[in-house]
């Protein structure tokens, strides 16, 4: 085997040796990134089930008051009506500058 042969050989080697070690940190990445969208997702989950129950429970609460169920589930449905409406309106744009710099934070952690 002659020296170029050998050095064709080595350089080869170390080409897929690099890929592999690309394809092995882009997997960690990926499985980083993964896990901890899927823990946040997961105290969403709770959160969403938490406001729901709450929400429900005061709607009644307000229906009683108001001496009709329905008035107590309008009144509800309207003030998450008029929050969904402000933050689409005045807090959209932060969100999503937020949600953006999160995701790469975690790809360049």
């Amino acid at each position: 085997m002659t020296l170029i042969e050998s050095l064709l050989e080595s350089t080869i080697e170390y080409g897929k040796t690099s890929a592999e070690l690309i394809k092995l940190k882009a997997l960690r990445k990926t499985s980083e990134i993964g896990s901890s969208a899927l823990s946040h997702l997961m105290v969403i989950v709770v959160v969403i089930f938490f406001i729901l129950f709450i929400s429900l429970g005061f709607a009644y609460w307000i229906g009683i008051l108001l001496e009709n169920l329905f008035y107590g589930f309008f009144i509800v449905g309207a003030f998450y009506g008029f929050t969904g409406l402000l933050v689409h309106f005045v807090l959209h744009k932060w969100m999503k500058r937020k949600f953006s710099d999160f995701i790469v934070k975690q790809l360049f952690k």
